[in-house]
């Protein structure tokens, strides 16, 4: 089985990483367990994002390496947070802030015009200098909802609403979550690079 280091400190992040993975051939190990700390993301897109915190862990470590960066676009603030998710209210990873800034921002937009949408993009690079990263992304689109509802998940789960399911992305079991997710729709598609390699 081939080592794989998962750019994240994200527990939420890892958790899904680790299901999604699960009958790979990759045994997926945190970057943190190989003293790997998070990168600053500098960049001004999602795949330099994930290109930066996976060529640091490669780099770092000498291993395969896999990253996302991921993120909520609501149509009605132009696609904010968006890149900016982690830290929207101004501290990274700070759930319920962040929560608790969409909402009033969306406080007064109608029902009809929450639209919004998960996107991500995962990475995968064979060495830290790989010219040829393999690059997926996926898509969940949904709504943003007055209050949060459920409590499964992280992140904006509580708030964001799939209609293909009829309830917030806290409300869905782990599996359908990650099946459904953008997450888990990147990484299909990476999958399917992977076995035509």
């Amino acid at each position: 089985m081939k080592r794989l280091v998962i750019a994240s400190g994200n527990r939420g992040k890892l958790g899904e990483f680790a299901d999604l993975l699960a009958g790979s051939g990759f045994e997926c190990v945190p970057q943190a367990q190989l003293g790997v700390d998070d990168v600053e993301e500098t960049a001004s897109t999602f795949v330099e994002n994930a290109l930066l915190k996976a060529r640091h862990a490669a780099r770092l470590t000498g291993l395969p390496a896999l990253a996302d960066d991921s993120g909520l676009c609501v149509d009605a603030l132009g696609g904010a947070p968006g890149l900016y998710s982690a830290r929207y209210a101004g501290v990274h990873g700070d759930a319920q802030a962040n929560i608790a800034k969409l909402l009033e921002a969306m406080r007064d937009v109608p029902e009809a015009q929450r639209g919004a949408h998960f996107y991500a993009v995962i990475v995968l690079l064979r060495h830290a200098d790989d010219p040829q990263p393999l690059i997926a992304e996926g898509r969940w689109p949904g709504r943003v909802l007055a209050a949060p509802t459920g409590d499964g998940g992280f992140g904006y789960d509580p708030v964001f609403f799939d209609p293909g399911h009829g309830c917030s992305a806290a409300q869905l079991d782990a599996s359908i979550k990650n099946r459904a997710s953008h997450r888990g729709r990147a990484l299909a598609a990476l999958r399917t690079q992977l076995d035509a390699l």
